[in-house]
């Protein structure tokens, strides 16, 4: 079953269930992805949904840092219950071990000597972490490992 197939099953689920917190973080979702697809003209496949979703996850987490010095908690809370709902849909998240693995393979396989070749090993890490790791933290494991 693809990703797109799970969410609207999903979706129905939770309608079923009068679960409306739940049904309407997945109305977002599917929103988001109908939005991209009339945008762009294209069929999203699930590598290119990850990628709404993971969009979706950083502007929720922003609102999350937001709202909190804000001292606004109540929605907050309902930013964080939207992003429990994402996360679900995201593969398997990569541990510190794999992700030093990947990295280190990237490395010889494109080999990067120093900062300048950044960009390239970025490009080449990216189809092999996306949705089980966050490029921002990637993107700092690599600045390390190529300036020294």
């Amino acid at each position: 079953m693809s990703l797109k197939a799970r969410i609207t099953e999903d979706m129905k689920t939770a309608m079923r269930a009068k679960d409306s917190a739940r049904l309407g973080a997945v109305r977002l979702l599917q929103a988001a992805i109908k939005q991209r697809e009339v945008d762009e003209r294209i069929e999203l496949d699930d590598m290119q949904v990850i990628e709404a979703i993971e969009k979706m996850l950083k502007q929720r987490r922003d609102s999350i840092s937001q709202y909190e010095a804000a001292n606004r908690h109540d929605l907050a809370d309902v930013e964080k219950y939207e992003v429990s709902v994402l996360q679900e849909y995201l593969p398997q998240a990569l541990t510190e071990a794999e992700i030093d693995g990947l990295l280190e393979q990237v490395v010889q396989e494109t080999a990067a000597s120093g900062i300048t070749d950044m960009g390239k090993v970025m490009a080449a890490i990216k189809p092999l972490v996306v949705g089980r790791a966050d490029m921002g933290k990637i993107s700092g494991l690599i600045k390390s490992r190529l300036s020294t």
